[in-house]
């Protein structure tokens, strides 16, 4: 079998971005170089990695299973940039929720980066599906997520614990009286996240426990436009305690008490072990042993 490094590294560069153009000029060679390099990695293989689907490259299973390992294939070669064979280098793929990414990663990623100075860390934000997404294509070594969720071949495991709260304009009725029972759920106007996020399934899951009905004012997916929405009067909002922090601090925005159950479980989703990157798995265990942090710090 005569299968080359230009090719493995078209081929994961395909299988992350899901078009041969993205991944030609990701590796800085032409369309027709990297058509071809795949063609002969396909043929050295004996079968085939990817099914087109309109204009993108669909990986097959056979090539979702093959990724892991060309990616570990890769990254040892990555490796031989440096001289100690325990010194982690490369790219680490991290997809990551919203609040997570905003809120909890930066200071993690820096840490570890002090720790790895070869490595260089690249961040996507997304929402919980699509996390989950991007880990089954291949497109991330590790991802994080705000959400219950599960997943036939994924490892989604708990991480941290977290609290969504709900909160309204310092000027609003219900400022003063600081709470809201489930008559005035139904009777307020609410900014909230979109479908989708693990944010508004929380939210969802405790408003349905109560039996309550919602008057939906906005859905949007951008913590920052729900929080100015709310400081704005066009209703109340919910966000996690992390992304509200500073502006209940600073006396921009009020909590409000209620009576339903929004606590939630952060969760870390990688590939199984035995097909875990080195990179993805050492970043995963940093992880597991970094000390949470306090909202607002």
């Amino acid at each position: 079998m005569n299968v080359n490094i230009r090719q493995l590294k078209i081929f994961e560069a395909t299988a992350r971005l899901g078009r041969l153009t993205l991944a030609a000029a990701d590796q800085s060679i032409s369309q027709s170089a990297a058509s071809q390099a795949l063609k002969e990695l396909q043929g050295a293989l004996g079968y085939p990695l990817f099914n087109r689907v309109g204009r993108e490259l669909v990986i097959t299973q056979a090539g979702r299973q093959v990724l892991p390992q060309i990616s570990q294939i890769l990254q040892l070669v990555d490796g031989l940039r440096s001289p100690d064979p325990a010194a982690l280098s490369g790219t680490l793929r991290v997809t990551a929720s919203v609040t997570i990414a905003c809120y909890l990663l930066p200071r993690l990623l820096a840490e570890f980066g002090r720790r790895h100075p070869a490595v260089e860390p690249a961040l996507a934000i997304a929402n919980t599906s699509e996390v989950l997404a991007q880990l089954e294509r291949g497109q991330a070594h590790v991802g994080l997520i705000e959400g219950p969720a599960l997943h036939q071949r994924l490892q989604v495991r708990p991480w941290r614990e977290d609290h969504l709260e709900v909160f309204c304009h310092p000027e609003h009725p219900l400022a003063r009286r600081g709470r809201l029972d489930i008559a005035q759920i139904a009777e307020q106007r609410w900014v909230l996240r979109e479908p989708g996020s693990g944010t508004r399934a929380i939210f969802d899951a405790a408003v349905q426990q109560l039996g309550a009905q919602l008057k939906l004012a906005l859905e949007l997916n951008r913590q920052e436009a729900i929080k100015q929405s709310v400081k704005a009067g066009l209703g109340i909002g919910c966000l996690s305690q992390l992304a509200i922090a500073e502006e209940v601090a600073a006396g921009e925005l009020v909590i409000l008490q209620t009576p339903m159950n929004l606590r939630r479980r952060l969760s870390l989703v990688t590939q199984p072990r035995e097909l875990s990157s080195t990179l993805g798995q050492a970043f995963s265990d940093f992880l597991g042993a970094a000390e949470p942090t306090p909202p607002g710090a």
